[in-house]
């Protein structure tokens, strides 16, 4: 249960927030920390795609067969809640009732997430499940095209840049958090593949506040981004 925004935040806030941009680009962090300063649900879109990567692995299915892998994604039980485990996860991803969170973010889901997603079958119905929770309200959605295609016509739109290189540190610490150990440039030229294979979902939307994280902490994109909201609602 997520409290109102007016509890947080004097000021009016539009009903849906979406935040989209490149892999690594700190999308997470920064809607996982905006969503808690306005009171508002976070929901990382990426982890339907995730957790569907996930299963698909783990049931064997044939990565190329766009048809089951559409099958899977109308079957498949994906439920997103507030942690329930102390261990700095921002949220808890369970799958046909099973906690997966940590292992959404592996080397072998990464490498295979991409192509997953690709697929329209796939997407549309994901897509939809998104959109139901959207149009809640209250939401601060992350992921790709949320504001091109998954929730369109939302109030205030967010396109978080950054450079390869430092989406490519950001991804190498997560995976040495988790114990792995690759190099630098090994992240990075991962994080160039799925670049490539990302490019139907990576412009921003017309109306998109483009931001970069390069040089600024996520504390302050969202102080950048509620003071956008007051400069448009004061009178």
């Amino acid at each position: 249960m997520h409290s109102t925004a007016t509890q947080h935040n004097p000021m009016w806030l539009p009903h849906v927030i979406t935040i989209d941009g490149p892999a690594g680009a700190g999308k997470s962090t920064l809607g996982e920390l905006l969503a808690r300063r306005i009171g508002y649900l976070y929901f990382d879109t990426g982890v339907m795609y995730r957790a569907l990567t996930l299963q698909a692995l783990r049931d064997g299915y044939n990565l190329h067969d766009a048809a089951a892998l559409e099958q899977l994604a109308h079957a498949i039980r994906i439920d997103v809640v507030p942690p329930t485990v102390d261990d700095d996860r921002q949220y808890t991803v369970l799958v046909n009732g099973n906690d997966v969170t940590w292992e959404l973010r592996s080397p072998e889901v990464d490498r295979h997430v991409s192509l997953v997603s690709s697929y329209p079958g796939v997407r549309a119905e994901l897509i939809r499940r998104q959109r139901e929770i959207g149009l809640r309200g209250q939401v601060v959605m992350v992921g790709r095209d949320i504001g091109t295609r998954v929730m369109p016509d939302a109030p205030l739109k967010i396109y978080l840049q950054a450079s390869l290189e430092a989406r490519a540190r950001r991804r190498l610490h997560d995976q040495q958090r988790q114990g792995l150990a690759p190099t630098l440039e090994q992240v990075q030229a991962e994080v160039a593949r799925r670049d490539a294979l990302d490019q139907h979902v990576m412009a921003p939307a017309s109306d998109a506040l483009v931001l970069s994280s390069d040089n600024i902490t996520p504390e302050n994109e969202v102080d950048w981004i509620l003071a956008q909201v007051q400069r448009d609602t004061t009178p």
